[in-house]
């Protein structure tokens, strides 16, 4: 069955959030849009997944293509800023959003740019119920935060796991740093984001991720921190108090 135009549907979908992501869909590739910090912060984000990915799998990410063989799968992909880098890296992607309009931009992207990712709008729910994958890497990053049921969406993502596979969840930590920064300040002092964009009653500290998936297969490990050095205007790893990233093993 043909499911690349199919619209996403499950109970993890918060469909004030997919509407203002999709309100901002075609802006997604404009460095200097709304998603400027996030083209600022990829690179560190992209670095993490790499050096994790390279020393789970044993590859040299000296050499071109090092994860090819690997299949990886994107979960709330957006405009595909984490999948075209991957794809580049050797990872066959396969990337899904619960927006069609972020798939209908990144497919548009990807098809631009000749790289060959699997873009589709679609839950994980709806990948589990139709038995895809499984994978060897599952990201999703900067989204547990935005969605329904947080519990059933993270312990969805690791059933989609290959064993031996890694899955990284990245998201924000609801501490008093995480308010006053990561939402007070990113979005009404700074304008990193528009005003609104985060919940804080929805950050996640890390402790409630690792009892998400106490009842799953994997062992879990964590937190990793990114901070933003203001100095140097770049982000780098360092303390998990706003941004941090948990892994996910299974075995």
């Amino acid at each position: 069955m043909d499911t690349t135009d199919a619209r996403a549907s499950g109970p993890s979908i918060d469909p004030a959030d997919v509407a203002r992501f999709s309100a901002q869909a075609e802006l997604w590739w404009d460095a200097r849009g709304p998603f400027a910090p996030l083209h600022k912060f990829n690179p560190a984000r992209l670095a993490f997944v790499r050096d994790r990915a390279a020393e789970r799998f044993g590859r040299d990410i000296r050499q071109r293509e090092a994860f090819a063989g690997l299949s990886l799968l994107d979960v709330g992909c957006g405009g595909g800023l984490i999948a075209e880098p991957m794809r580049r890296l050797g990872f066959e992607v396969t990337a899904i959003d619960a927006s069609s309009e972020n798939i209908g931009t990144a497919r548009a992207h990807a098809e631009m740019t000749g790289l060959d990712i699997a873009y589709r709008a679609a839950t994980v729910e709806q990948l589990e119920a139709e038995g895809a994958g499984p994978f060897d890497v599952v990201l999703t990053m900067e989204v547990i935060e935005h969605v329904a049921d947080p519990e059933a969406f993270a312990r969805s993502c690791s059933r989609l796991l290959k064993p031996g596979g890694l899955m990284i969840v990245a998201t924000l930590n609801r501490t008093l740093k995480g308010l006053l920064l990561g939402k007070v300040a990113a979005e009404y002092v700074l304008r990193w984001v528009p005003a609104g964009t985060h919940n804080w009653r929805q950050f996640l500290k890390p402790d409630e991720i690792r009892a998400m998936l106490a009842a799953e297969p994997v062992t879990v490990t964590g937190p990793y921190g990114l901070e933003y050095d203001l100095l140097n205007d770049c982000w780098s790893e360092g303390e998990a108090d706003i941004n941090y990233m948990m892994i996910a093993t299974k075995d």
